[in-house]
């Protein structure tokens, strides 16, 4: 299920793998791909907008996607959730009942009925219209919306799950509210819980933090973070700050003009030379002295008033 501009369901169908990028060595290991996109070219009006995009996203693990404006983040993340159709390029997702091991082949997931896949992977939308006179347990319901038949029944752990979604979100207070009276906090948790029902192994989110204030940013990367670690989901999300996808990512994949520029964890990835010339302005790169996860600082004209000799 993809949770779209117009609140409902959709299940629509619809490179470059640097061997030499930082990082490179280090991704040859690990857990196994909870999805894997090779090759992917996407184009628009019959020009390519992303080229060869080679993007894996390890079981249980945060991977996030950065880069400046009209790099291709999200027309990636959605090409890999079929809403947008791949010139080129293949996607693999792992065969049901694989379990962490990932020792099965896994499918084609562009090859998947819309049923298949929507029980494999969800994408949460940058933007989605808030449905009216639904309440908060109706709108996450709509995460089962793959395993129910014509006739909305035959979904026997729907109820157990949705339930289970407000919980992990936080949200089981607010299940009886109407969504159109939620806080824009509120109600992203609300589709996180969304995402949550359709109890999927992958989840996309594009742009989640997008017009939030600074609390429910960071609870809403807290979340993300929980996800992954408490409960194996496999997470790619598109974030434009730099300072959270180091904080909340375990690797991270720099896109520059529709191309994958470095892909490896932020400490590898977060050049200051490779930083610069793909945002086109100064960036600096120090380790955030409680954490040690990189810490950047984009330095405009205005900063160089303060900067002592």
């Amino acid at each position: 299920m993809i949770v779209t501009p117009s609140g409902r369901p959709d299940t629509r169908r619809p490179h470059r793998t640097l061997a030499d990028s930082p990082g490179a060595s280090a991704r040859s290991a690990g857990p196994p791909s909870g999805l894997a996109a090779t090759g992917i070219t996407v184009a628009y009006d019959g020009v390519d907008v992303v080229h060869e995009a080679d993007l894996r996203l390890p079981r249980g693990r945060v991977t996030a996607l950065i880069g400046p404006n009209g790099s291709g983040k999200s027309t990636l993340l959605r090409a890999v959730a079929r809403l947008h159709r791949a010139r080129t390029g293949s996607v693999t997702v792992p065969a049901e009942g694989s379990g962490d091991a990932g020792d099965n082949e896994p499918v084609d997931a562009l090859a998947l009925s819309r049923t298949d896949f929507a029980r494999r992977v969800t994408l949460l939308a940058q933007s989605r219209t808030t449905p009216a006179g639904l309440s908060v347990r109706e709108v996450v319901g709509f995460g089962r919306h793959p395993y129910r038949g014509r006739l909305r029944g035959n979904d026997p752990d729907g109820a157990r799950l949705v339930e289970h979604a407000l919980a992990v979100t936080n949200i089981a207070g607010l299940a009886d509210r109407g969504v159109e009276s939620l806080s824009g906090g509120q109600l992203q948790r609300v589709w996180f819980a969304c995402c949550l029902a359709q109890d999927t192994e992958v989840l996309l989110l594009d742009e989640p933090t997008t017009y939030l204030d600074l609390r429910y940013q960071v609870e809403i990367l807290d979340l993300v973070r929980e996800l992954a670690d408490t409960h194996s989901v496999t997470i790619g999300v598109v974030l434009h700050d730099l300072d959270q996808a180091a904080a909340v990512a375990d690797q991270v994949v720099l896109l520059s003009s529709g191309r994958v520029a470095a892909a490896g964890t932020p400490a590898e990835v977060y050049d200051p030379q490779l930083l610069t010339d793909t945002y086109g302005i100064r960036i600096d790169v120090e380790p955030d002295p409680a954490t040690g996860t990189p810490r950047t600082r984009a330095v405009g004209r205005h900063h160089l008033r303060l900067e002592r000799p």
